[in-house]
């Protein structure tokens, strides 16, 4: 239910994404895609060479040259393997066909080509650049680059028992999609295997596309129901044998979310329990099995797998450990100290360094130079809106010192070369739209002034209309907002209010970043008309603001962070410009599920909602999810019930519309319906639009966004009439 994130990301791509360019291995060059051809710029002087034309991205026989979605190159730098014809898979277009390019012969060959067009997943490398492994259908396969020859390494993949990737639940919780791993040596390959023969199937139900319906079933564990087992085999590509880890524990009870090779002989497993607060990683022999204890931590709430700053929509993320040392100590980060901070673990597990110290939050990593003992992170010690490039050594005997110039307040992201002397560094805020130049470390200074950031500011530059603040409970909570006043606004008058809300661990809504305060579904401008455009960060949202601000909703989900965003508009509704009587809020997904909660609980207060997509009843949603945060139903069912819309709908004082898709493969359809009977049973009137076959994101076919968007802003401006009074 956390997927108003992927909903904005439809909307609006990314900003400050500096990830789109790929290092060369000496730090000084990076390619990227240009105009259909893949190009290489050499710095300090940023000179463009084209690697490949459209004329060398051409198959044999065809006039066409390949559209490339991205890239990689082998380990000796001697061929590109090249992703193209793609394909969605839930979230992403993690399916189509991959090409090999020879960059010496210029030679392009199709990789699996007698299989089924755009089948082929996550193709990769060996590292002695002589075969290329990938997904089909559910099966691990590798070619031989030389005789083209393809060997099925697993036969006996299905819908039900995937080899090499990952059901729904682990790929939309764990972001696990890429499911198997070359051994240094080029001799094994390690592959998760997911048994979902248990799982049920949620039916949704396709009733436009024929005059009879069409069930499409999708295997789904809902909160309370077994998780799938899963578990990791190391297969030898000349026998084709399968070695079974033996990682200690039930399967149907544990997660394996990450591996990763640290030599030919070991691999490192992390394994976490279904609770999802205790973690274990084992070092593994990849040819007898055996698996050895080194390291474990538990939580009174959960422990997160990645931060959830981190885009775990990217087609290219990837979650790895990171070795130090020769091998002999990995990176590992975690909140045991309050704060999120990095430490290095000695793979024997006897041996730990906290290389971050201080009360803030590691955001994410950008470098780790072992070479100068550096590691560059992000971070955002005294505004949790904004990011920063920050370093410190990384044996831990330094203190953090910010890298990013003080003088650009905003949100910065990074992209190092792996020598650590050059980045792509990008930069945005509320006024500012996102800019990039590339920079000179550990001068930070752009290596053309003409390109630089400073020199694109006049042109990138906008009004101010966006305001940051500060709101403080009853209870003493201090929470982040912003808000958009009306374009003429007049102090003595009251204007209406438009809350957004998402409130759950997955998303925070209040960042100092270029577009924040849009909302494409209002036709026309809110400001303009005379709406206060709002939002609020209550506890348990993602900022960086420690441990505690995250976990105090650990199964309280729909009761603290709901309480939270009452209390701070109770606030608000002092403000001497704000109409109590005009107070609406909306939100998607989790947010939708937090618009009914504020409808339903305080109704004294939120006077209009609009619920997207939303999780009415917590039993409904995935386990993973869920269960992470809630518990288990079959110890604190109470929780999930107090934490419910559904169980508070009978109080629905104000106008409500409800939308979901009927084709809504992560927040069931049927939510929608249970919220209709009970709605129904207590004689609650209120609107309510589906729209057929539509997903959680609710994009896909003619007409739809601009329905909804008049849908959405015809019923705002009925019940919630605009202008101030």
């Amino acid at each position: 239910m956390k997927k108003l994130i992927l909903l904005l990301l439809l909307v609006f791509p990314v900003v400050g994404n500096s990830q789109a360019v790929q290092w060369a291995k000496n730090g000084h060059s990076y390619y990227k895609t240009e105009s259909g051809e893949v190009v290489r710029y050499d710095l300090p002087a940023n000179a463009r060479t084209v690697l490949l034309s459209k004329t060398d991205l051409t198959p044999t026989g065809t006039t066409q040259a390949l559209p490339i979605r991205s890239f990689t190159f082998s380990e000796d730098q001697s061929k590109l393997l090249l992703y193209t014809n793609t394909r969605k898979v839930w979230r992403l277009d993690t399916r189509g066909d991959y090409w090999v390019l020879d960059l010496q012969t210029r030679a392009l060959e199709q990789v699996g080509k007698e299989r089924p067009e755009a089948s082929l997943m996550f193709a990769k490398f060996s590292p002695d650049a002589t075969k290329v492994a990938f997904v089909s259908e559910w099966n691990v396969y590798v070619e031989d680059l030389r005789t083209h020859n393809v060997k099925a390494l697993t036969t006996n993949g299905t819908r039900k028992l995937i080899n090499g990737t990952f059901d729904w639940a682990y790929e939309e919780e764990f972001a696990c999609r890429d499911g198997f791993q070359w051994s240094p040596d080029s001799q094994h390959l390690a592959y998760w295997q997911i048994d979902a023969n248990q799982i049920r199937d949620f039916y949704m139900i396709n009733n436009t596309d024929s005059v009879y319906s069409k069930i499409i079933p999708v295997e789904y564990p809902k909160a309370g129901q077994t998780p799938s087992p899963a578990k990791i085999g190391v297969v030898d590509i000349t026998t084709g044998k399968t070695t079974w880890l033996n990682i200690p524990g039930e399967p149907h009870q544990n997660y394996l979310p990450r591996i990763e090779w640290n030599n030919a002989n070991e691999i490192l497993v992390q394994q976490i329990n279904r609770k999802q607060n205790e973690t274990k990683i084992f070092i593994c022999q990849p040819t007898t099995g055996n698996a050895r204890l080194i390291y474990s931590e538990s939580e009174s709430a959960w422990i997160d797998l990645y931060s959830p700053w981190e885009n775990v929509y990217s087609l290219d993320f990837r979650h790895r450990f990171t070795w130090l040392n020769g091998g002999k100590e990995f990176l590992w980060i975690s909140e045991k100290d309050d704060w999120r901070h990095v430490y290095r673990i000695s793979k024997d597990g006897t041996k730990e360094t906290l290389i971050t110290t201080g009360n803030y939050d590691v955001m994410d990593i950008r470098l780790v130079d072992e070479k100068n003992n550096q590691l560059y992170f992000l971070a955002s010690p005294t505004n949790a809106t904004q990011k920063y490039l920050f370093k410190t050594r990384l044996d831990g005997k330094g203190t953090a010192t910010q890298v990013t110039p003080a003088a650009l307040a905003g949100t910065h992201d990074y992209s190092l070369s792996p020598s650590g002397q050059f980045a792509t560094h990008t930069f945005n805020n509320s006024f500012t739209k996102p800019v990039t130049e590339i920079v000179a470390l550990p001068q930070h200074k752009a290596i053309n002034e003409s390109e630089s950031i400073q020199s694109k500011l006049p042109n990138a530059q906008q009004s101010k209309t966006v305001e940051f603040f500060k709101v403080k409970t009853e209870e003493g909570i201090e929470m982040d907002g912003w808000m958009v006043k009306p374009a003429s606004f007049d102090p003595t008058k009251k204007y209406p209010v438009l809350f957004l809300v998402y409130t759950e661990p997955w998303g925070a809504n209040v960042h100092d970043t270029y577009g924040v305060a849009n909302l494409p579904f209002y036709r026309g401008n809110l400001a303009e008309d005379g709406y206060i455009y709002m939002s609020i960060d209550n506890r348990g949202t993602p900022a960086p603001k420690g441990r505690a601000w995250r976990k105090s909703v650990y199964r309280k989900i729909g009761v603290v962070n709901i309480r939270d965003q009452a209390l701070a508009a109770k606030e608000i509704l002092k403000w001497s410009f704000v109409d109590p009587e005009r107070i609406a809020v909306w939100g998607w997904s989790g947010g939708g599920s937090a618009t009914l909660n504020l409808m339903f609980q305080h109704p004294e207060i939120y006077k209009t909602g609009i619920a997207v997509a939303a999780v009415a009843n917590q039993l409904t949603y995935d386990n993973i999810y869920q269960e992470r945060y809630m518990g288990l139903p079959q110890e604190n069912l109470e929780d999930f019930i107090k934490g419910s819309p559904i169980t508070y709908a009978k109080n629905l004082r104000g106008n409500l519309l409800y939308i979901h898709g009927t084709g809504d493969d992560n927040v069931h359809y049927a939510n929608a319906e249970m919220l209709i009977n009970e709605l129904v049973k207590h004689g609650k009137q209120f609107q309510f639009m589906a729209y057929p076959n539509r997903t959680h994101s609710i994009s896909e076919g003619d007409g739809t966004f601009n329905h909804l968007a008049t849908l959405f802003t015809n019923y705002l401006k009925e019940h919630c009439p605009p202008g101030g009074r």
